[in-house]
């Protein structure tokens, strides 16, 4: 039987199967995957903001920030026996959730997190394979580690699978 391992935010947790990795209320956060698909190891990062870790100060809640998420993840996950170079990801999220506010950086935080988000997946060299980010709504992810899916639940729109 599948266990769905929930991921709130700021947090990031890894996996095998046959659990599911999901985050509920995705609004302009980002929900990422990374999965090594031949050992079948995946995590999943509930990224709240795109920066953190100015002058260098450690960071309380790493899985909170997308430049300290996203390392974090792929060390938790080489420790757990996956590959880094065989590391691909998929994400979905980055809405902007907030329509009264249209310049600044507060209502641009979801298009932030999702260029965050995709600088760091190139520097570190994983692939991002697809993603659903954008748009005014928000989404519910669930990630299967036994077939790689990453189903996106929206109210309007539905399920889809990327």
């Amino acid at each position: 039987m599948n266990s769905l391992i929930p991921v709130r935010m700021g947090e990031l947790k890894i996996s095998r199967p046959p659990d599911l990795l999901g985050c509920t209320g995705l609004g302009s956060c980002v929900g990422l995957v990374l999965y090594d698909s031949e050992k079948k190891i995946g995590g999943l990062a509930h990224i709240i903001l795109p920066q953190a870790g100015k002058n260098g100060k450690e960071v309380e809640k790493p899985g909170k920030y997308a430049n300290t998420a996203i390392p974090l993840l792929v060390e938790n996950l080489q420790r757990a026996g996956a590959e880094p170079e065989k590391l691909w990801a998929k994400m979905a999220g980055g809405a902007h959730m907030f329509s009264f506010v249209t310049d600044n950086d507060l209502g641009r935080i979801g298009e932030r997190n999702v260029e965050a988000v995709e600088r760091i997946l190139k520097e570190l060299k994983i692939p991002l394979l697809s993603m659903d980010c954008g748009g005014k709504e928000g989404r519910t992810i669930k990630f299967s580690l036994e077939t790689g899916e990453l189903a996106i639940k929206t109210f309007q729109k539905g399920e889809k699978i990327i």
